[in-house]
């Protein structure tokens, strides 16, 4: 077995571990946080040590190309909340506005 038969890569930014929707950057966020594999299969149950090594070992079989990715990946998500944030839903605009009222009032 090779090491990419773990995974699929569905494009330049997504890629998901074999029959999962669990990102590698999922497993990756926590281990370059400093968590232990077997941590990090307490956190994401649907996994197995072996998926999570596999993806470890991708990293650091790819380190300069994963750390580019991950920093797209990190980009990306930093960017769709931004534009979630600026266009808040109709309802999240009148809990807004009735907060605000509510805090005038107590003012």
């Amino acid at each position: 077995m090779q090491l990419e038969d773990y995974f699929d890569f569905l494009g330049a930014d997504d890629i998901r571990l074999k029959g999962l929707r669990i990102g590698i950057e999922q497993i990756l966020g926590h281990y370059l946080e400093g968590v232990s594999p077997e941590q990090i299969a307490q956190d994401l149950p649907g996994l197995t040590l072996e998926e999570i090594h596999a993806t470890i070992t991708y990293y650091w079989h790819n380190k300069a190309a994963v750390d580019v990715y991950l920093k797209r990946v990190t980009d990306l998500d930093e960017a769709e909340y931004q534009d979630w944030a600026s266009k808040p839903s109709p309802t999240v605009q009148r809990l807004r506005a009735l907060r605000a009222a509510h805090e005038q009032r107590s003012a």
